[in-house]
């Protein structure tokens, strides 16, 4: 019997199937366990296809990074002639100089200050029964109103000196027109609150903004006034008083800002020391008035 048992046991060590380890090799396979095998096979197809990928994900971006290395160099250069080619104003400013974030700051102030003082603009505002007045106080430094008014007192006039006043003013008028004209043609700026045109403008050319065409010409025409016509005192400060209410009507109408009023003062001076510095003398003026009213005979 002991001699039995230790060839049994002899026997067992050299059956490697027998050991414990490799017993489940000896088993047939259950269906449960080889659908989970299948689906874990599946399941873990993903990680060993992506840690297959993973190589020649490396190799690909190995690759890539070789040929942005060897063409760094000339795609910067391409980049910096493109960027020499754009124009300026295309470009970013990242650091803006000192003069223009004071533009930008003054010209927003002026914006603000410009729609909070246009209580006129609308009908149902603070300012609405006030529109009327103001705006007949606007029109008193119309175009029209000036040039007919002189056209008026020209045709009434007897006297050589009254005349030689009344065309240098007809065509200072004139200058002051075609001037403002072109200038809001040139600028193109619109008012505070962006109001239609009128027809009362379309015939002035006055339909932008800057500069303002009833400053300059209020200003203007008071200047020419008081050199050319002895008044009194009182007269003359509401002379002058008038020039800056006309001004200031369309501020509050809505149809200018502050700084376009303030350029239009600025011109309507200039426009009168033109005047003054090529002014017609009295023969001059009588054969304009001839050519005008067809009654010229040069050969007389």
């Amino acid at each position: 019997m002991p001699g039995s048992r230790a060839r049994s046991r002899a026997r067992d060590r050299n059956d490697v199937l027998n050991r414990p380890e490799f017993q489940s090799l000896n088993q047939p396979p259950r269906r449960d366990q080889g659908v989970g095998e299948g689906r874990e096979g599946r399941g873990g197809s993903g990680p060993r296809r992506a840690s297959v990928r993973q190589p020649s994900q490396q190799d690909d971006s190995a690759v890539r990074g070789s040929r942005d290395s060897s063409e760094g160099p000339s795609a910067a250069d391409g980049c910096q002639k493109d960027a020499s080619r754009w124009p300026e104003q295309d470009c970013m400013q990242l650091n803006p100089s000192f003069r223009g974030i004071a533009i930008n700051s003054l010209l927003a102030i002026d914006i603000s200050l410009s729609k909070r003082l246009g209580v006129c603009a609308g009908t149902h505002g603070s300012g609405a029964p006030l529109r009327s007045m103001v705006t007949l106080l606007a029109l008193s430094g119309h175009a029209l109103t000036w040039l007919c008014g002189t056209l008026i007192c020209l045709w009434r006039s007897n006297t050589l000196a009254g005349q030689e006043v009344l065309v240098n003013l007809l065509l200072a008028l004139i200058l002051d027109l075609m001037t403002v004209a072109g200038m809001q043609k040139l600028v193109k700026r619109k008012g505070p609150w962006d109001f239609p045109p009128g027809f009362l403008d379309y015939v002035a050319m006055d339909v932008y903004s800057f500069p303002a065409a009833h400053a300059s010409r209020a200003i203007m025409v008071s200047k020419f006034l008081l050199t050319h016509l002895v008044l009194a005192v009182p007269l003359r400060i509401l002379l002058y008083l008038w020039a800056f209410l006309v001004g200031v009507s369309r501020v509050l109408l809505g149809k200018h800002h502050l700084s376009d009023v303030g350029c239009g003062f600025a011109l309507g001076f200039l426009h009168f020391s033109l005047v003054e510095s090529v002014w017609l003398d009295s023969s001059t003026c009588q054969t304009l008035i001839s050519i005008g009213t067809l009654r010229w005979t040069p050969l007389v």
